[in-house]
């Protein structure tokens, strides 16, 4: 199965910028969809935004015209753009990669959204 090993969280300031990325142990050019999960503290895991293998994207209402996701196939790596960050975006963000016979999840990183 296919290992994902996210990167790039950190403590942000309201405001600001991050970029998030997720490497694959190998090609994902025909995993279907690659997504980002975020769960907050004392909340249930959400769906951030998905990427499909043909390039179709879809985004959560909360980050939508915040966060832009893409995929790199050559590099086998996902990233997460986001901007704009609110406090209400502190989370663990998780990779994962979905297919009929795939459900694979990355570690997680922490972003932390704080003056």
């Amino acid at each position: 199965q296919v290992q994902l090993v996210e990167s790039g969280g950190g403590l942000v300031q309201p405001g600001g910028s991050l970029r998030l990325s997720c490497a694959a142990s190998e090609s994902i050019f025909n995993i279907r969809f690659m997504n980002w999960y975020r769960q907050a503290p004392g909340k249930q895991r959400e769906a951030v935004a998905t990427i499909t293998s043909g390039g179709t994207v879809n985004y959560a209402d909360s980050v939508k015209g915040r966060f832009t996701i893409s995929r790199d196939n050559a590099k086998n790596t996902v990233y997460l753009q986001m901007n704009s960050l609110k406090p209400e975006d502190t989370a663990v963000y998780y990779c994962n990669a979905r297919s009929i016979v795939l459900n694979a999840w990355g570690q997680g990183t922490l972003v932390t959204v704080s003056s």
